[in-house]
């Protein structure tokens, strides 16, 4: 049976609720994400980097979010969630998914650090604003007219972004209304809102 390590509000999000958008049998284990548990030998043996989400599929134990989605669709999607291979859909697909992570989260990153130090590194915020938000424009202009990255259907690279969007929620004023719209879609799905409500649990 899979088994994810989960701590809310972190890319644990995103395999959870992958598994819950297949209908996937996952035991959800909750960890107590302090210093020293980060960096005791029983986790790192299972997180060698220490961090969440670490998940454990029989005798395979894996780290980092985006390759577990990819291994869940693989192993348990049958062809659900994502574009047909080797397609135009496909390579866009992809784009979405390593965007999410490799390109909106970095500056949101970093500015979310920098607004939550007391020292005077205003320009630093401005750059890192500038950024992220250049990224949220790209993914607003290609919202317009569609209800998903990909159109019509939900797949995988919604939740890649979608776990990204969630953490800038507040910054989504009216210059997004594509943005806003694609995120209420998002958390009114059933597996969204299993997986947000891991944390009251």
């Amino acid at each position: 049976m899979l088994k994810i390590f989960h701590v809310p509000g972190t890319r644990s999000v995103r395999p959870i609720w992958l598994c819950f958008e297949l209908d996937l049998r996952v035991e959800v284990e909750l960890i107590d994400f302090s210093a020293d548990f980060r960096d005791s030998q029983e986790w790192r043996q299972i997180s060698p980097a220490g961090k969440v989400p670490a998940m454990i599929d029989g005798d395979l134990q894996m780290f980092e979010s985006g390759a577990m989605i990819q291994y869940l669709l693989e192993r348990y999607g049958e062809g659900r969630l994502q574009p047909q291979s080797a397609t135009p859909e496909r390579a866009l697909y992809y784009q979405w998914c390593w965007f999410a992570e490799a390109t909106l989260i970095r500056p949101l990153g970093l500015y979310r650090v920098l607004r939550a130090r007391n020292e005077p590194i205003d320009a630093l915020i401005a750059e890192a604003e500038t950024k992220f938000r250049g990224c949220l424009n790209a993914v607003e202009q290609a919202l317009i007219g569609r209800d998903y990255l990909l159109g019509e259907h939900f797949t995988a690279a919604d939740i890649m972004m979608g776990y990204s969007i969630v953490l800038i929620e507040r910054l989504l004023d009216q210059r997004y209304p594509n943005l806003r719209g694609y995120l209420t879609r998002l958390q009114s799905r059933d597996a969204y809102q299993r997986v947000a409500g891991l944390s009251k649990s």
